[in-house]
C-alpha cells in the first residue's frame, strides 16, 4: 500500500517549496553585483551619458543613442575610448549594441545597474579600469625610462613635439609639473 503524506509532512513540503524561489533570489545575483572597484570605467562613462543626456533632454532610445555616440566622439582616455567600441558607439566598431546602454538608460536606470547588465553580455566591459596616476613627488624624473616620460606626458593630453632625446622630455614634463601635478606643499601655501 503507498504511503500517503500526513498533514504534518505536506506542510513541510510546502514551506521547502516556499524556501526554494527565496534562496534563488539571494543566490543568482551575487554573481551579478558588482564588487567595490569593479567597472570603474563603465559607472563613469554611462553616469556622463546619463548626465549628457538629462542636458540634451533627450529621453527617447534613438536620442540617447546620438548622444552617446557625442560623448564617445570627445573621448580622450584610451579606456573610455575602448568601452564605447564596446558599446559600438565608434564608427569602427565591429558590432552595435549601442541600444544596451541607451534604452536602460531613457528608463532611467542608474549607472551601476546598465553595467552590471553589460556585463553578463560582455563579461570583458568590466574589466577595463583606469591607470594609476603615477606620483611624481621625490621622483627623480632623469632616472625615468623615456616610456614612462611619454606615458606621463599622454595622461595629462600632452606631446612633445619636436623631443629627439630623453632631456627634452625631461624638460617637457619638468615645464608642466607645476600646471598638472602641483606639490602638496604649493597646494597648501596656495589654498592658505
Amino acid at each position: 500500500k503507498p504511503h500517503s503524506p500526513t498533514a504534518v509532512e505536506a506542510m513541510s513540503a510546502l514551506r521547502a517549496l516556499a524556501l526554494l524561489p527565496l534562496l534563488s533570489i539571494v543566490l543568482v545575483p551575487a554573481e551579478a553585483r558588482l564588487r567595490e572597484g569593479d567597472c570603474e570605467v563603465c559607472i563613469k562613462l554611462v553616469q556622463k551619458f546619463i548626465d549628457s543626456s538629462k542636458a540634451a533632454k533627450a529621453k527617447k532610445p534613438k536620442q540617447v543613442e546620438k548622444v552617446i555616440e557625442k560623448e564617445c566622439a570627445k573621448v580622450k582616455d584610451s579606456k573610455e575610448n575602448r568601452l564605447c567600441y564596446f558599446i559600438g558607439a565608434t564608427p569602427d566598431a565591429a558590432t552595435r549594441t549601442i541600444g544596451d546602454v541607451s534604452k536602460p538608460i531613457s528608463h532611467f536606470l542608474p549607472a551601476k545597474k546598465i553595467c552590471e547588465k553589460l556585463k553578463k553580455k560582455d563579461s570583458e566591459i568590466c574589466n577595463l579600469r583606469y591607470d594609476k596616476p603615477i606620483d611624481l613627488e621625490g621622483k627623480d624624473l632623469k632616472k625615468m625610462r623615456v616610456k614612462e616620460l611619454k606615458k606621463i606626458l599622454s595622461t595629462w593630453g600632452e606631446k612633445c613635439t619636436g623631443c629627439t632625446e630623453k632631456r627634452d622630455y625631461v624638460k617637457l614634463v619638468e615645464k608642466l609639473k607645476p600646471k598638472y601635478a602641483p606639490s602638496p606643499a604649493k597646494k597648501t601655501s596656495d589654498e592658505l
